[in-house]
């Protein structure tokens, strides 16, 4: 009986380091996607014209999950119009943000985003992607730092804890 438990408590604390090691990878990974989709919304509203609620549907189906959901929910409370594109961009981030690897610097970031969009010419939204763009680079170089020093750590503090958790408990 204290063999099954001990091996429960060192899967437990390994998964829980994994999983951790896990969310510092997916980071990063998140960030470029959400910078990607922000460089083809930009290229949908200064060349293609695109109306905001189809370049969001364009985004969504080219990005993957958990971002997509993202902006394929914005498009949806566009089309139904029942709310303003503010209202939409910050229902759709509470919605979705939740099942992200994303922090609350970059929640920020898209927040403040969302309140512009939609608000003035197409030369100056440019100029508005560009800004979270740039916040976003900033966002990705520190989720690199933070992957490149934490994961490994994070794996092997997962099974080093379990591992005395087991001595102790022995």
């Amino acid at each position: 009986m204290k063999l099954i438990g001990a091996m429960l408590i060192l899967l437990t604390t390994t998964w829980f380091g994994f999983e951790s090691a896990r969310m510092l990878k997916e980071r990063p990974r998140q960030l470029r996607q959400l910078k990607a989709a922000l460089k083809v919304l930009e290229a949908e509203i200064m060349y293609a014209h695109t109306p905001l609620s189809e370049a969001a549907l364009h985004i969504s189906k080219q990005i993957s999950l958990p971002l997509s959901k993202l902006f394929e929910q914005f498009a949806a409370k566009l089309q139904k119009g029942e709310t303003s594109v503010q209202q939409a961009w910050e229902e759709s981030l509470q919605t979705v943000w939740s099942s992200t690897a994303l922090k609350q610097g970059e929640l920020e970031i898209m927040r403040q985003f969302g309140d512009t969009l939609g608000q003035y010419d197409r030369l100056t939204q440019q100029k508005q992607i560009t800004l979270a763009l740039v916040h976003l680079e900033r966002q990705e170089a520190e989720a690199l730092e933070r992957q490149a020093r934490y994961e490994k750590m994070a794996k092997s503090l997962g099974i080093l804890t379990g591992l005395l958790l087991v001595i102790l408990l022995i």
